[in-house]
């Protein structure tokens, strides 16, 4: 490893500890770039977890920071900027930033080297809370699976075991952090995809609420996905939760706002609480023993906290029409986002531009009716509320693994053309536990509680009512006190 010091200091230092240095001034935001900087050119060849980069504009960010090293009238003081001169990076999905390039995964608009001219609501959060973002992180095309492994950029690996996968669609950002290259990524979540890297990777990921975080100005709110990002440490999670949530202009759906800063939750005193637990999958599909062992240990520790914990779980978890009606909801964002492809590119888009799964998706919706797709929403809002009557009826938090599965080997869910809908039926074997949180729109964090033998992550699911990461947040900082996974580092990239 030919990392500087610092670079190595830093590896795996916290956003918030980095923020710290660069505010005392025992750090200036350009040599916390610098070290980020040189730990991309160091571990990105191995894992492929950044696929663009701008640094000359992330340099030039950086120097509006103050620090020890950058001293102009332009700096920026960082006193009330919770990430003040942090390195981060956004996802190749979703995250619009005026003026830097953006693929969302797809061959077709990589090729053409496409360049917003809009900044989301987000983008410019992570600014105003002081971040430095220096490029993107690898998705798959239109965060449609839950690995990443696009045709247009190659796989991603997972720094744990580069044999496998770092899930996705978000896997580039929990790659990113895993590897240590930042402390904090920008992630998304449609039906797991904060959650599922967090898992493979051994990182904090919070899926919020719906409404929580703006989508401005080109998102709905009121949809399946929502975004913040991926950590090592449950107060990064929170502080980065205090900087972007609130509503943008014209939102649809606006979470109810907290009784108190979220950072304020970590630490604090944490009531007994009700906790569900559910280890198996209620329709029979095959849960792997180690992370059935994972909820189960986290379920035990949490008993030994002083919480009331019982095996119990909400009726709408064993609903067999559940699976089937996500899967039609998400074929129609595939077709939509089809022909939002063919507006970029002039033309109607083809086979060539898209991937066979995604390509066999939007055939599939294009051949439903708004009839269809209407009683597919009916259907949805009465899940819902299904779904919710279990937190109404007293229950605090859902325990449950964050995957049915270990991360699989990359090239596992390879597209192939005579079977194109095998990565999805492939995703729906092992993503059972997350997207109906994503229909609910409840928030979910998943935490790095367990790990195999040979050191693969795995994570642990817990699931609060709508709008409560407080409660989420809470015990989060509890059990990441009682079972700390901050010293968990790297093993395949040292």
């Amino acid at each position: 490893m030919t990392l500087s010091s610092f670079a190595r200091e830093t590896r795996f230092m916290s956003a918030l500890d980095q923020a710290t240095l660069v505010r005392e001034g025992h750090a200036s935001a350009a040599e916390l770039l610098d070290a980020a900087i040189e730990r991309y050119e160091e571990f990105n060849p191995r894992i492929n977890a950044v696929n663009i980069v701008w640094l000359e504009h992330a340099r030039d960010l950086a120097s509006r920071i103050g620090g020890t090293v950058v001293s102009t009238e332009r700096n920026e003081s960082t006193s009330h900027r919770p990430f003040g001169g942090v390195p981060t990076l956004f996802k190749d999905l979703g995250i619009l930033y005026a003026g830097q390039r953006i693929s969302q995964g797809n061959k077709a608009i990589k090729a053409m080297e496409y360049v917003p001219q809009q900044t989301s609501e987000l983008a410019s959060r992570y600014l105003q809370a002081g971040m430095i973002p220096f490029g993107r992180t690898n998705s798959c095309e239109w965060g449609s699976l839950p690995v990443t492994e696009p045709e247009a950029w190659g796989p991603t690996r997972n720094p744990h075991d580069l044999t496998r996968t770092c899930g996705g669609s978000s896997g580039g950002a929990g790659a990113a952090v895993a590897a240590g290259i930042v402390s904090i990524a920008h992630a998304s979540d449609g039906g797991g995809s904060i959650r599922i890297p967090a898992s493979c990777n051994g990182l904090v990921g919070l899926k919020p609420s719906r409404g929580r975080v703006s989508l401005a100005p080109l998102g709905d709110e009121s949809g399946l996905s929502v975004q913040l990002g991926v950590t090592h440490t449950v107060a990064d999670t929170a502080a980065l939760l205090d900087a972007v949530s609130g509503a943008g202009i014209g939102d649809g759906v606006v979470a109810p706002p907290p009784k108190r800063p979220f950072i304020d939750e970590v630490g604090a005193n944490v009531e007994t609480l009700r906790i569900g637990v559910l280890d198996h999958d209620p329709l029979g599909v095959r849960v792997d023993t180690e992370c059935r062992d994972a909820a189960r240990s986290a379920a035990k520790l949490l008993e030994s906290l002083g919480h009331h914990v019982e095996e119990s779980y909400p009726a709408a978890m064993a609903d067999a029409s559940f699976p089937p009606r996500f899967g039609a909801m998400w074929a129609t964002v595939q077709a939509v986002t089809r022909d939002s492809l063919s507006q970029l590119l002039g033309r109607p888009a083809t086979s060539d531009d898209i991937e066979a799964v995604n390509w066999a998706q939007a055939e599939y919706a294009s051949r439903s009716s708004a009839v269809d797709y209407a009683k597919s929403v009916a259907a949805a809002a009465m899940f819902r509320r299904a779904l919710a009557q279990w937190w109404h009826d007293g229950f605090d938090v859902l325990v449950t693994p964050t995957l049915a599965r270990l991360p699989f080997p990359v090239g596992s869910f390879t597209n192939d053309p005579s079977d194109p809908l095998k990565p999805s039926r492939l995703s729906s074997e092992w993503v059972r536990f997350t997207p109906q949180f994503n229909m609910s729109g409840q928030p979910a964090i998943s935490l790095p509680l367990a790990r195999t033998a040979s050191g693969l992550p795995i994570g642990v699911q817990l699931v609060a009512a709508y709008g409560r990461e407080d409660i989420l947040l809470r015990v989060a900082s509890q059990l990441e006190v009682a079972a700390p996974w901050r010293s968990h580092t790297t093993t395949a990239l040292g």
